[in-house]
C-alpha cells in the first residue's frame, strides 16, 4: 500500500509521514497540492491524505486532479477548520473519510488500511 500525504504544514506533515513509516506503511509526503498532483502523475497512491484548506490549491481540487488519471485513489481529508460544509463538501465529493486536526495517528491508520481495502 502506498500513502501520499499533503498538508502546507511541513513539521506535522513530516512527522505523520515517519509514524506511518514505522508501522510499514509505504508514505510520501508534499507540502502543497501542486506537488501532489506532480507526484500523483508519475506514481500510484491507494490512499491520498489531504488538508481541504491549503494556498494556492485546495484538497478538494487536489482530489479532482489526481482522480482524472486514477479514479480509484480513496480520499481521506483533514481539516482544522471543522465545519459541517467543509465535511458534507468532501463527501459529495467522494471523499472515503473527512478527519479534525489535531488527527489521532491510530485512527488515521485505522481508516487508512479500511480505505486501501475497499
Amino acid at each position: 500500500m502506498r500513502v501520499l500525504l499533503v498538508d502546507d504544514e511541513e513539521e506535522f506533515i513530516t512527522a505523520l509521514a515517519e509514524r506511518l513509516v514505522l508501522r510499514g506503511i509505504d508514505a510520501d509526503c508534499v507540502t502543497n497540492g501542486m506537488d501532489a498532483v506532480h507526484f500523483a502523475q508519475s506514481r500510484k497512491y491507494d490512499v491520498v491524505v489531504v488538508d481541504i484548506k491549503m494556498p494556492k490549491i485546495c484538497g478538494l481540487d487536489v482530489m479532482k486532479s489526481i482522480r482524472e488519471k486514477d479514479a480509484n485513489a480513496k480520499f481521506i481529508f483533514m481539516t482544522g477548520h471543522g465545519s459541517e460544509d467543509n465535511v458534507r463538501a468532501c463527501r459529495e465529493a467522494g471523499a472515503w473519510d473527512c478527519l479534525f486536526k489535531p488527527v489521532n495517528i491510530d485512527v488515521l491508520i485505522e481508516k487508512v488500511l479500511q480505505a486501501a481495502k475497499t
